[in-house]
């Protein structure tokens, strides 16, 4: 398993506008192969984008494929939202746990 994630910094006071964006905005993960679970998740003043995949090379042919060009086409945010670019992070999975459903 792959994670992807990226590190937004966001200005003060615009976090409502960044989750809006996100909100808005148009998925296209669905039926890609090879993904299997997007999240944002939200700190203070940074967000994260985190999104799982099958492998790495499930998530390169997503940055490379149309679907995704589209995508962030549309992913554009009022200027001063951010605190500079977006940091990519990529990782293999290592180790997992998971606890009981409930």
């Amino acid at each position: 398993m792959y994670v992807a994630m990226n590190r937004f910094r966001v200005a003060p006071g615009r976090g409502e506008t960044f989750l809006r964006a996100w909100r808005e905005r148009e998925s296209r993960l669905a039926g890609v192969d090879g993904f299997l679970r997007f999240r944002l998740l939200a700190g203070d003043g940074l967000f994260i984008s985190y999104s799982e995949w099958r492998g790495r090379p499930d998530f390169v042919a997503w940055t490379e494929s149309e679907a995704f060009a589209k995508a962030h086409a549309q992913a554009r945010l009022p200027e001063g939202t951010l605190l500079g670019h977006p940091e990519f992070e990529g990782y293999e999975v290592a180790l997992e746990q998971m606890g009981a459903s409930r």
